[in-house]
């Protein structure tokens, strides 16, 4: 049973014997193998030369369209900086020029209310001062009146414009800010592509991170970045004319208001002066008027004198003949005849009463014409007193004061 088991395993050992024909097989499947392995290898030779040559293309091309739109989107970006920074420029001339206009309406509005205004009214409530049938409501009062009118509209329309300049000032400067942030996100996307234009690939200091987070960051679409650009700029140009037009208009309204108050006050000044000359004319009658009533006060005081003086001499002649008369009724028996002696003294009598009588009335005639003289004199020098101070008030006072009213189109 060993001796089996010891042939078996021997029997197991002994080397396969192969025939030529398997030989010859083998050969040739290993020469097919082998000339299908280099066909093979040959094949991928050639398509990984063709593709790295393609894929060396197709980066060489996809970097030059890249640094090509880099450029064109840098030259757009300098476009759109450069109209910001004139437009900017603009706008902030505009700042300038209308804050210099908006310290010409605050000038122009202080001018109107410290001077002319005060003025005015200074003038309204001096001539309240005028005296007795003086304080009438004449040419001089409706031109201050209307002058007061005139300087209220225009404080009101000078005030309405400042407040318009102000939030036109303020428009300008928002827009201004808009611009400035424009333009800072401008300059920084232009310092960003302009360091993408000069990186090369065989640059050191590339990422070696590849993100896929970076890929489609952006929200932002190009139209909706044009536009934000444009309405900036669009904006601008809108603000800009605004304020030149508005500026157009200040000056049109400046020089028209000072025209006005000029005019007015020129009127205001010819009525002042046409009712002081009426004034100093009437004063000038009234005292010529009293000159004479004091020379007719003298005379009519001279004449009661005179009349005085002969009503006296009257009753001395007066006494003589009712004593002439009295002695000669004291002759005696036929002699108390009524001769020519008698009827002539009967007459003188009577004419010496007539004449005494008439020297009587004209005595009360004269004392009551001298009453009404002084009492003309004392009515003349009280008109003259008035006219006097009605020219203080106008003469001295209110031209005085409207000599230094002045409009100044700042």
């Amino acid at each position: 049973m060993a001796k089996t088991e010891t042939d078996v395993s021997c029997v197991a050992f002994l080397p396969t014997k192969f025939t030529l024909d398997e030989w010859h097989l083998n050969n040739q499947f290993r020469y097919r193998c082998s000339e299908a392995q280099r066909e093979l290898s040959d094949r991928l030779l050639a398509e990984a030369m063709l593709a790295c040559e393609s894929a060396g293309e197709i980066v060489k091309d996809n970097k030059e369209e890249t640094d090509h739109r880099l450029l064109e989107k840098l030259n757009d970006v300098e476009f759109r900086k450069g109209e910001l920074l004139r437009i900017r420029k603009d706008n902030v001339l505009e700042i300038d020029a209308l804050s210099v206009y908006k310290e010409r309406i605050t000038d122009t509005l202080k001018s109107v209310k410290r001077n002319a205004s005060v003025i005015c009214e200074k003038c309204l409530a001096a001539r309240e001062g005028r005296l007795g049938i003086d304080l009438v409501h004449d040419d001089v009062e409706r031109s201050l009146l209307k002058e007061r009118e005139v300087i209220q509209r225009a404080e009101n329309l000078l005030d309405r414009i400042l407040k318009e300049t102000c939030e036109q000032i303020r428009k300008l400067k928002a827009t201004l800010y808009h611009i400035d942030q424009d333009l800072k996100n401008k300059e920084s996307n232009l310092c960003i592509d302009r360091r993408n234009v000069t990186l090369r690939e065989t640059d050191f200091n590339l990422s070696p991170c590849h993100r896929t987070s970076c890929i489609d960051k952006s929200g932002i679409m190009l139209n909706e970045w044009e536009q934000q650009t444009n309405s900036n700029v669009i904006g601008a140009y809108k603000e800009v004319n605004g304020t030149q037009q508005l500026r157009n208009y200040i000056d049109t309204i400046i020089k028209q208001t000072i025209d006005d108050l000029n005019k007015q006050k020129d009127v205001t000044n010819e009525a002042f002066r046409q009712r002081i000359e009426e004034t100093r004319e009437a004063k000038i009658k009234l005292e010529l008027e009293h000159s004479e009533i004091i020379k007719q006060v003298t005379a009519m005081s001279s004449n009661i004198m005179h009349i005085k003086k002969s009503i006296a001499d009257k009753e001395g002649y007066m006494a003589l003949a009712h004593t002439r008369l009295d002695h000669r009724c004291q002759r005696p028996g036929i002699e108390l005849t009524q001769d020519l002696v008698e009827a002539n003294l009967v007459k003188e009598i009577h004419e010496l009463r007539n004449i005494a009588a008439n020297l009587q009335r004209m005595l009360c005639e004269a004392e009551a014409s001298l009453r009404y003289l002084l009492k003309t004199q004392i009515q003349l020098e009280e008109d003259i007193n008035v006219k006097t101070n009605t020219l203080k008030i106008d003469e001295v006072e209110c031209m005085t004061l409207r000599q230094s009213m002045a409009y100044h189109a700042y």
